[in-house]
């Protein structure tokens, strides 16, 4: 592993653990911007297309916000964006449905598809520097991590309508 000027050599290792894990989130974040520009999409669509593509049945913005752990806000205008570059489509509120649901369209499902194989690349990618072992470890960690942050902000961490608690989601790559 090569020494550069981001490695940081903090004196206390609590806050060099955390320095690092923002480090290698922004980097890893970046890389994804830069592989996403080539296919014109940002890693924030390729969320809300793959959450649009794999939910089970239709998807409310407030499900979407849930899911990408954003503000509503900030999601209702790139969904905004996106309806208007023709990836999304607002389907109409149904008589008893107070909230206004989302559908992929056929240009959401070729950019979705598209942005997914760039990413599975960078991902293969990116698995390749730690042994299957670490990432077990590291899912570990993470999965510790992200509870306890989400016990912190009083996050209620659910599973989709119709999905067990205890059941894997697939994911189409």
């Amino acid at each position: 592993m090569r020494q550069t000027m981001y490695d940081l050599r903090l004196s206390d290792p609590i806050l060099a653990t955390w320095a690092l894990l923002r480090q290698a989130w922004s980097f890893m974040n970046k890389a994804a911007e830069t592989k996403l520009a080539k296919v014109h999409l940002t890693p924030e669509k390729l969320g809300v297309l793959w959450i649009c593509r794999d939910f089970p049945g239709t998807i409310t913005t407030a499900e979407i916000s849930r899911y990408m752990s954003r503000q509503s806000q900030s999601i209702t205008g790139l969904l905004n964006r996106m309806e208007q570059e023709g990836l999304i489509g607002r389907v109409p509120k149904r008589k008893g449905q107070p909230f206004t649901e989302l559908k992929l369209t056929a240009k959401g499902q070729e950019a979705c598809d598209a942005g997914a194989s760039v990413i599975k690349a960078l991902i293969e990618e990116t698995a390749q520097v730690l042994s299957t072992g670490d990432r077990e470890q590291l899912h570990g960690f993470l999965v510790a991590l992200r509870d306890h942050m989400a016990d912190m902000l009083h996050i209620e961490l659910t599973p989709p309508p119709d999905v067990a608690p205890d059941e894997t989601i697939d994911v189409r790559w």
